[in-house]
């Protein structure tokens, strides 16, 4: 153990200097966002001086309606940038989950669903589509064997005794296998 234990009251000593640091950068941080605003606010909001006149009052009405117009467009083009950007970013992340290999799976229902009610659900209406499955199959025949018909075709069983029995059927026997 190359570390050495710190003592709790020198832990609480170092928690709380980190913490007064941390509480004074916040401090500082938030006079500077406050006096940031107040620049922009001087710099883009001069301050209001009502005219005397109707004509010039509906000037400036008119001036301030296409201000906030221009404004309105403004927060509409970065709103949909910000849409586009955000959609971009979870389609990467979603690339991103696809080529780690670890997403996981859904738990799915057993659905009956034929291959030609599946396809059309997946492809729409518009593609009509039918896949029989079977007209793909091989068609495999099947060679019997002149032993397997020998075997299947025994006959009667009393016959095949009544060959054999006797001396006859033993000699008879004998001379076939030889």
């Amino acid at each position: 153990m190359s570390e050495k234990k710190m003592s709790s009251s020198r832990r609480h000593y170092l928690k709380s200097l980190m913490l007064s640091i941390a509480k004074g950068l916040l401090e500082e941080e938030a006079k500077e966002k406050e006096e940031e605003r107040e620049r922009w606010m001087e710099e883009n909001c001069p301050p209001l001086s009502l005219p005397s006149g109707s004509q010039q009052l509906m000037e400036f009405l008119k001036e301030l309606h296409h201000k906030i117009d221009r404004i309105d467009e403004e927060r509409y083009d970065l709103e949909s940038k910000v849409n586009k950007s955000a959609k971009e970013i979870e389609d990467l992340n979603i690339k991103v989950i696809d080529l780690k290999g670890k997403f996981k799976k859904p738990t799915l229902r057993k659905v009956r669903m034929s291959a030609d009610a599946m396809l059309q659900a997946l492809l729409g209406s518009k593609h009509k589509v039918c896949m029989d499955l079977r007209a793909n199959l091989k068609q495999v025949k099947k060679e019997v064997k002149e032993e397997d018909k020998e075997l299947r075709n025994v006959g009667d069983w009393r016959q095949n005794i009544e060959d054999k029995s006797g001396m006859d059927g033993r000699k008879k026997m004998f001379e076939t296998e030889s």
